[in-house]
């Protein structure tokens, strides 16, 4: 066979996609693996969402849109931005495309060049320097640990910064760890990226997951940055709408015209049946948001509690999103038997195989002193974890 692409041989399998097959590959073995890698919400989509699909498949709304998504979904994200996150947009300024992930890969594309260099704190998602190699630049990485509750500060930023530096990614609330950035974080941020040129993309997914009276502020609300910032935003969190596949992005409209031009020789438009879906949801917010969140606080609080009753764990209390991030490095060096941890990748295959829990290792996130837990799962099945997670780590020495 000739040589494959360099390029995407360099690029790393998603590991939370990886591990969430292989643990659906023991369930169907018949092993009674419990999983807390999935990133989406368990909730059922809204009612009043999926009626709107039907209606729409009802009336033949089955064809092609508009490569940038339809007038009347442009309609209502130009109305959402404004609404909740005090941002301004006209019609050529978004871009709907298969999920928040499309959204973010197209506008790397989109700004990136070879040699560019693209700044990520860690923790980050596990596909923001994979797609940043796609896109032909370098991932730069900040540190941000548990002691800093996962937040990067603006003197660490301003000494990333090279001349090389394109754009800085910014995830509040931050999936692997539910860090939310405040507003006074986020303006201390901007002022070392005023003016310098660089761009910001705004990846604000989680935005309607937060809890302890925690707001959640967009950077490109500060006129300053309004012309350096492409805000990510979707369906998928909030509305429970993980496999419906909607993103979408607002921002300069050069770059929106370039990430357009992309996606029209890509994907072309994302699914019209969930374009219709997503207006419905975007248009006519019920109260089940704030039900679903409240219900993500209480599994926060449990299971927070309980594994910080846990020895060699240390898990912060995350202020966002639906994932705990515990340290779990006092545990390395430690034995069972002949298996010795000696990192996040083992601890992991260590829990599969002695408590038969899926989580994945905070390496696939930049932290490998770390493991990420979703709570996006009944409470039933989180006691059930946290129980085993206690009778494993009992048997450590």
């Amino acid at each position: 066979m000739k040589n494959l692409s360099n390029l995407i041989g360099s690029v790393e399998e998603s590991r939370t996609l990886a591990i969430t097959g292989l643990i659906k590959k023991l369930k169907a073995e018949g092993k009674p693996v419990l999983s807390y890698s999935a990133g989406e919400p368990d909730f059922p989509t809204p009612k009043y969402i999926r009626d709107a699909a039907i209606n729409a498949i009802n009336n033949n709304y089955t064809k092609y849109t508009n490569n940038e998504g339809s007038p009347e979904l442009i309609k209502a994200v130009i109305n959402k931005f404004a609404k909740d996150n005090n941002l301004e947009f006209a019609p050529q300024n978004i871009l709907v495309s298969n999920g928040a992930k499309h959204s973010i890969y197209n506008v790397l594309i989109a700004i990136c060049n070879p040699g560019d260099e693209v700044i990520v704190q860690a923790p980050y998602w596990v596909s923001y320097p994979e797609m940043i190699k796609m896109a032909t630049a370098t991932p730069v990485i900040i540190e941000a640990g548990v002691e800093a509750e996962y937040k990067i500060t603006a003197e660490q930023l301003k000494k990333a910064i090279t001349p090389k530096t394109k754009a800085f990614i910014l995830n509040t609330p931050s999936n692997p760890t539910g860090a939310v950035y405040s507003k006074d974080e986020l303006l201390a941020l901007g002022e070392v990226l005023k003016g310098t040129g660089i761009f910001i993309i705004a990846d604000e997914i989680y935005e309607k997951i937060v809890y302890d009276g925690e707001k959640h502020f967009s950077i490109g609300s500060i006129p300053e940055l309004k012309d350096q910032t492409i805000t990510i935003n979707g369906v998928s969190k909030a509305y429970s709408m993980t496999g419906w596949r909607i993103g979408y992005a607002g921002g300069p409209k050069e770059i929106i015209k370039l990430a357009r031009n992309l996606q029209s020789h890509s994907t072309s438009n994302a699914c019209s049946i969930s374009q219709a879906a997503a207006v419905a949801g975007l248009n006519e917010e019920s109260g089940e948001i704030a039900e679903m969140v409240k219900i993500f606080k209480e599994r926060r609080d449990y299971i927070c509690t309980e594994l910080n009753k846990i020895n060699y764990i240390n898990c912060p209390v995350p202020k966002g999103a639906f994932y705990v991030f515990f340290d779990v490095s006092q545990s390395y060096g430690k034995k069972v038997g002949d298996i010795e941890i000696k990192d996040s990748t083992s601890y992991c295959n260590f829990l599969l195989n002695e408590a038969n829990v899926g989580l994945v290792p905070g390496v696939a996130f930049g932290n490998d002193n770390c493991v990420r837990m979703s709570y996006a799962c009944s409470m039933e099945q989180i006691k059930e974890g946290v129980e085993r997670i206690k009778t494993a780590m009992a048997k450590l020495s």
